[in-house]
């Protein structure tokens, strides 16, 4: 849908572009965590994310201010996904892991 409207809008000098974040520390996670814990939760969760841990609130707002900002001037139709690598490698990597087996 991003790539659509972007052709739609870009002719008209509207940008659209998509931020799709990952598992980030932010109060979405309470519900989950309550029974468990968010430590609980958070060591489950990052066994999926390459870089081992959860991102945060501000370095997904910091590709929107990017996206909002001159410097994208000329990025329409694009995806950037801020998850830490999940998305590229949904097992987190496990052949860089020394705990897999």
């Amino acid at each position: 849908m991003t790539r659509v409207m972007a052709a739609e809008f870009a002719p008209r000098g509207i940008r659209v572009n998509q931020i799709t974040p990952g598992a980030a520390r932010t109060p979405v996670w309470n519900p989950h965590a309550a029974s468990v814990g968010m430590d609980a939760l958070e060591k489950k969760l990052v066994t999926a994310i390459p870089l081992g841990r959860m991102g945060e609130a501000e370095e997904v707002a910091s590709v929107a201010l990017f996206l909002a900002s001159s410097d994208s001037t000329n990025v329409v139709g694009a995806e950037i996904v801020v998850d830490g690598g999940a998305t590229s490698s949904p097992l987190g990597a496990p052949a860089h892991r020394t705990n897999w087996g």
